[in-house]
């Protein structure tokens, strides 16, 4: 819970700001701890809206990876962690990050440690990097592990941002495409179907049932778009819920060619994570739990929470992913067993992160050059149909195709 407070120093000194605490008494506690005197405290998520809470408390990832990056680069000329967070935090581009850059370090100075500020707030840092830091903190090596953890989230970034940029595209051209055809059914066609009704010929087939398509769209095309606004609500509703996001994500891993390209994000996004975690001492079954919930897809949070009870049941991680060769590929799990027999796990992993990477780009290279002249073709046919299905009849009716 966010704490909004006024409070005076002991020499006088009037100060605000926010403080996060799980209820008002452990924030007062904490205001005490540095020696203040509280004026004033307000629980401040009870009068935030909605609104505000989910449209513009969001920080993007590239901002968290520019600020890994400067934690690590501070703490190595041995900048202690208080400074580096109120530096960081009255430098902040992003007014969120900056706000809550300062509640971490009004923690750190109540006496919290990095992880514990950090773990605050799952919005920006998930616990795979609240975890990553606690180990950091326990190794005393914290700004390597803010370098890994940057050049992780940075890794992560460009991979899943290729992947969305690379869909844009496809999904611009089918926008188009209908926004396009919608034109031609409504303004266009009833046009010309009214000069070809008016010359008493008998129109063609095509052109008859393009001529009723049209008529269809021009008095009933409110029931398509009622229709349309109908199954959007569902299909909100439906990713609102735990099966719902189950039951789309299956979807999504099944649709030719795109299930393939997130089939290959999710198993390098699982190997990148698991390589990252174990090489910083973070035992297999926590490691295993942690990537479940940062993979990004129900079908392989699932998969990886059974891995997880079969390692706790004494199986090995490859023997675990056997019975998931359906979405697991059996090359993966040959060489996590090949890393296992050799005490080479993270190595192993860390190549097959890197293999589905390369994968990835060039599934989705190969996807951009194949949808491009194929999208083209298509809307080029389809306007090319419709014209030639109305205009034919009029090039008949003026003797200019006999």
């Amino acid at each position: 819970m966010l704490f909004k407070y006024k409070a005076v120093d002991d020499k006088g000194i009037s100060k605000e700001g926010e403080i996060d605490a799980q209820n008002r008494d452990m924030a007062i506690s904490g205001l005490q701890r540095r020696n203040l005197i509280i004026v004033s405290i307000v629980d401040e998520s009870k009068v935030k809206s909605i609104f505000s809470l989910s449209f513009h408390e969001k920080v993007p990832m590239k901002d968290v990876v520019v600020l890994s990056r400067q934690i690590a680069t501070l703490f190595t000329s041995q900048v202690s962690a208080l400074r580096a967070f109120t530096m960081l935090s009255s430098n902040a581009e992003n007014k969120v990050l900056g706000k809550k850059l300062s509640i971490i370090s009004d923690d750190l100075q109540a006496g919290f440690s990095i992880s514990g500020a950090l773990a605050k707030h799952p919005d920006v840092f998930s616990d795979f990097y609240v975890n990553m830091v606690r180990v950091g903190e326990e190794t005393g090596k914290l700004n390597e592990t803010f370098d890994h953890l940057a050049d992780y989230l940075n890794r992560q970034y460009e991979l899943t941002s290729k992947t969305k940029n690379a869909l844009i595209y496809p999904i611009f051209v089918v926008f188009t495409f209908f926004v396009v055809m919608t034109l031609m059914f409504v303004v266009v066609i009833p046009k010309l179907a009214v000069i070809i009704l008016d010359s008493g010929q008998e129109p063609p087939f095509f052109t008859k049932v393009i001529i009723g398509l049209s008529s269809f769209f021009v008095q009933y095309g409110f029931l398509i778009i009622i229709f349309l606004i109908l199954l959007g609500i569902w299909l909100w509703r439906l990713s609102s819920t735990d099966k719902g996001k189950e039951y789309l994500d299956r979807v999504r891993l099944t649709i030719p060619a795109v299930g393939n390209l997130y089939r290959k994000l999710f198993l390098s996004r699982i190997a990148d994570n698991m390589d990252t975690m174990l090489t910083s001492g973070i035992p297999i079954i926590r490691a295993i739990d942690i990537t479940s919930d940062v993979v990004g897809s129900r079908i392989y949070k699932g998969i990886l929470k059974d891995v997880a009870d079969g390692v706790k049941g004494g199986l090995s991680f490859s023997a675990a992913f056997e019975k998931h060769t359906d979405q697991v590929p059996g090359i993966m799990i040959q060489m996590i067993k090949v890393g296992e027999e050799t005490g080479s796990l993270g190595q192993i992993l860390k190549t097959l992160s890197d293999f589905y990477k390369k994968e990835v780009d060039n599934a989705v290279d190969t996807l951009v050059g194949l949808i491009e002249p194929v999208m083209i073709v298509v809307l080029g046919l389809g306007v090319g149909v419709l014209l030639v299905s109305v205009l034919m009849p009029i090039y008949n009716m003026a003797g200019g195709i006999k």
